[in-house]
């Protein structure tokens, strides 16, 4: 019973922050985006307080459950993991933990965190999970969903609506499949292992688990010495032979007790005399480097604290080509480049909710993954706030739609060169009639008063990018925005 509860809420939080990413129309996200926020690492980054005591609470009471039910990529471990046992039962059996490795890897983690640095979202198991849903499957999402609009359309129904199919992030890409298959294979061969060896998030709880109040615990009276239970476990953590169980490695998934056939296996209260034998009296040790890890990270929290467009003819239009900007530019409700880059952790939940394909992955080192807003495909419209209400951890806090036309987020830089009036000859003030908050005006060039070109009002402009979006030079547009290193507002 314990195993089919376990199972079927893991299958739930799956499925569903598994959808979260795939969704494009921003409808369940008002449903299911507190499940992206209670996840270990955004919550610490946020400092959402409530969420890092129920999972702390939760581990102190029953061990890992959240990997095994919470985490996607945890459930996605198991979800290989349990297909690879239809080729292969009974497959595991126990080895020692890799303790020394893990910490290193642990305190690597937190140090490059501490440093701001992009590279320790590579293995932090939530943002993981969400750039391979992001790269891998959502494209296929979109696939199908164009295809079901093309039969709904052949029967006269508009219940599905086309959506482009496009690479946000060739890098991202590469590192969204490599990861895919690291996980996939490792998962296949060990079950757990990489879940109890690299990942940060499955190292703390690990250490806490050898607090928590319920445990797996093998009656050394009813044991048989079968080894059911040794081969069945997916973290490896059963040593049947001494009748102990490694808390920091096992995720109480329950897979022991069903296979046990003498009663011999519990999920019970252990006593403090048990749990120190069970863990070679090192319980209270391991317990302060948790707590002291624990607050070192929770310190890094508080310091990192659609219309269509139409060209009116039927000439081949070029691409446009993305500018160099000094600065990126990020979403209104960012706040600075300095709070976003430390809180954002590159899960790309923001990106695959951007209904105007604005947001996409950085492939600078020093924003590695992170976000940034772009408007060769898009513009981000004043009335549209999806990244702020999804974003878990903080990097962009969530704004309303009257807040969101106050702040400025950046401001548009005029190329006169680039600008069909002086380069052509040729009548548009295209940025100055799109522009939604009046911050561009038409004013005759002092040289050449005949010629009317743009005139950016800085104090005015929110960095929306409609100018550069519909402004029709190119290879470039004549008008792009440069990101505020420090957001403003009226």
């Amino acid at each position: 019973m314990l195993k089919k509860i376990r199972f079927s809420l893991a299958l739930v939080f799956w499925v569903s922050i598994t959808l979260l990413f795939l969704d494009f129309t921003g409808t369940l996200q008002l449903f299911l985006s507190w499940m992206a926020k209670i996840q270990f690492l955004p919550a610490i980054l946020s400092l959402n307080i409530g969420a890092i005591i129920f999972v702390i609470a939760l581990t102190l009471l029953f061990g890992r459950i959240y990997c095994s039910v919470i985490c996607p990529m945890g459930v996605f471990q198991d979800f290989v993991s349990r297909i690879a046992g239809k080729f292969k039962k009974r497959r595991f059996k126990f080895t020692s933990e890799k303790r020394k490795t893990r910490l290193i890897i642990l305190g690597v983690f937190v140090v490059l965190m501490l440093l701001f640095s992009p590279l320790a979202i590579l293995i932090a198991p939530y943002s993981a999970y969400g750039r391979m849903v992001n790269s891998l499957l959502q494209p296929l999402y979109i696939l199908l969903n164009n295809l079901a609009a093309k039969i709904a359309e052949h029967y006269d129904s508009y219940a599905f609506y086309s959506v482009d199919v496009w690479v946000k992030s060739g890098v991202t890409l590469i590192v969204s499949i490599v990861t895919f298959l690291v996980v996939t294979i490792w998962s296949w061969k060990s079950g757990r292992g990489y879940c109890n060896t690299v990942c940060p998030v499955g190292t703390v709880l690990g250490l806490l688990t050898t607090k928590a109040v319920f445990k797996i615990n093998i009656d050394k009276d009813k044991c048989v010495n079968c080894s059911l239970c040794e081969k069945n476990c997916k973290a490896q953590a059963i040593d049947f032979k001494a009748h102990t169980v490694d808390y920091s490695r096992c995720v109480a998934c329950m897979n022991c007790i069903d296979v046990c056939k003498k009663d011999a296996i519990k999920f019970s209260k252990t006593s403090a005399k048990e749990s120190k034998e069970n863990n070679n009296e090192k319980v209270d040790s391991t317990f302060r480097k948790t707590i002291s890890t624990t607050a070192l990270l929770a310190v890094t929290g508080a310091l990192q604290a659609q219309e269509k467009q139409f060209d009116g003819g039927f000439a081949v239009i070029e691409d446009k080509k993305i500018p160099n900007r000094e600065c990126p530019v990020k979403p209104a409700g960012a706040k600075s480049l300095k709070n976003f880059s430390s809180h954002c952790t590159a899960c790309q939940l923001c990106v695959s909710q951007c209904p105007n394909n604005v947001l996409r992955p950085s492939t600078k080192l020093e924003n590695f993954m992170q976000p940034e807003m772009s408007f060769e495909r898009g513009y981000c419209r004043p009335e549209c706030t999806r990244c702020s209400e999804v974003c878990p951890t903080g990097a962009i806090e969530k704004i309303t739609k009257e807040e969101k036309t106050a702040i400025r987020a950046g401001h548009a830089v005029w190329i006169k060169d680039n600008c069909l009036p002086v380069s052509d000859g040729v009548k548009c003030g295209n940025c100055a009639k799109h522009c939604p908050s009046g911050a561009i005006t038409m004013v005759k060039l002092p040289d050449n008063p005949s010629v009317e070109v743009p005139s950016v009002d800085s104090e005015r402009c929110l960095g929306c990018g409609a100018c550069e979006n519909l402004c029709p030079s190119r290879p470039f547009s004549a008008i792009y925005v440069e990101g505020n290193e420090v957001h403003g507002d009226f």
